[in-house]
């Protein structure tokens, strides 16, 4: 999950050598860090949170396939 993260990230921001991805895992749940450089932050997110989202949808969706609730957050 991690790498799938890292790498759409990386796909959409200017300085991708600055994208760093933490997991913090719990017994059912584990949650991923996304870290991007500041003027990033726009491209990640994007219009009304759509691109965020659409990060979200396909890590529940790979998640669920291994059975295992994952959470992304975007960290400023």
């Amino acid at each position: 999950m991690k790498e799938l993260i890292k790498y759409i990230a990386q796909a959409l921001v200017d300085h991708p050598e600055v994208v760093e991805v933490s997991e913090v895992e719990g017994n059912q749940t584990s949650v991923l860090e996304l870290k991007v450089a500041k003027e990033d932050l726009g491209k990640v997110i994007g219009k009304q949170g759509r691109t965020a989202r659409a990060m979200r949808t396909i890590l529940s969706a790979a998640s669920a396939k291994i059975k295992k609730r994952t959470v992304l957050e975007i960290l400023e």
